[in-house]
């Protein structure tokens, strides 16, 4: 059966997250001493954080925490939700359209482009509307495909809907995710794939999303591939290796560093949140997520 994106990321917090955040339980939260007002951060990093990793918060409550961590914009929502985080003065770093669009039936599979072009096709013009600029896309699975053979089916498919984002100043995104441990048969599962199908494509409207969390587990050197290829690089996901959650002392990747070495390229797009967070509460979880963004903030 196929699933959309929301329901493929949010699988993996079913288990974790259980019942909603009660209003109340956001006020007292907001009333703990790390959270009485918004953080000052240094501005070198734009924040944001992917929705669904607090899948069971209802959106409203989400907007009124995050913005108290300095955080702009939150990850991965669709058009019916943009209304509710622009009351909040939030943006959408990283848009996706609903449909028949998913991380496993995508560009690498020639008898998805028909369907995959009509939803692009209505969604790219919304994602100019909003006045956002990130609309996700992946490669979906191999399917037995040599990597020659899915660069070839993606350039075709991914070539008859970027002159339209072109025309819409809207970036199509590709993201990079590990094939070994989470997304078994992911065609773009390595930086050099993703930077190879740009560099075909020759478009400043097609880059990519480089997961740390997931190129970590598949390929390494995460800090120098970010040198060598940030110029094709729009967006940026995060998460602790192994396990997926939070970014402390129990995981692998020393993220300053890393952030570092993504601000000396000069990059100016959002970095997002995508750890699944391990607390019983969620004011645990959100205090989590503030630590992440302190991690970060370099």
């Amino acid at each position: 059966m196929k699933k959309d994106l929301k329901q493929t990321r949010r699988e993996a917090v079913k288990a974790l997250a259980i019942g909603s955040l009660a209003l109340s339980n956001l006020n007292a939260l907001a009333s703990t001493p790390s959270l009485k007002k918004k953080q000052v951060l240094k501005g070198n990093i734009n924040h944001s954080v992917c929705q669904w990793t607090f899948g069971k918060v209802p959106l409203e409550e989400l907007c009124i925490a995050v913005k108290k961590m300095g955080i702009t914009a939150i990850d991965l929502l669709s058009p019916k939700e943009w209304p509710v985080i622009q009351k909040h003065g939030l943006s959408c770093s990283m848009c996706y359209i609903p449909g028949k669009v998913s991380l496993t039936d995508g560009f690498a599979g020639k008898e998805f482009h028909e369907s995959l072009v009509k939803d692009y096709e209505e969604g790219i013009p919304l994602v100019a509307k909003a006045g956002y600029k990130n609309l996700i896309c992946f490669s979906g699975n191999r399917r037995g495909m040599d990597d020659e053979t899915g660069l070839q089916h993606c350039v075709e498919g991914l070539k008859k809907i970027l002159p339209l984002a072109e025309k819409n100043n809207v970036v199509l995104v590709m993201e990079l995710l590990n094939s070994k441990v989470d997304h078994k048969d992911y065609m773009c599962d390595h930086t050099a794939w993703g930077v190879e199908l740009c560099k075909r494509l020759g478009s400043e409207n097609f880059k990519l999303l480089y997961d740390i969390y997931h190129m970590q587990v598949d390929e390494g050197n995460v800090i120098a591939n970010i040198r060598a290829h940030h110029q094709y690089i729009a967006h940026y996901h995060t998460a602790g290796v192994p396990g997926r959650h939070e970014l402390d002392e129990q995981q692998e990747l020393y993220y300053p560093a890393i952030m570092k070495a993504i601000a000396d390229t000069g990059f100016k797009g959002y970095v997002a949140q995508e750890f699944i967070p391990t607390g019983k509460t969620e004011a645990e979880r959100f205090k989590a997520l503030e630590q992440a963004v302190q991690v970060c903030d370099v």
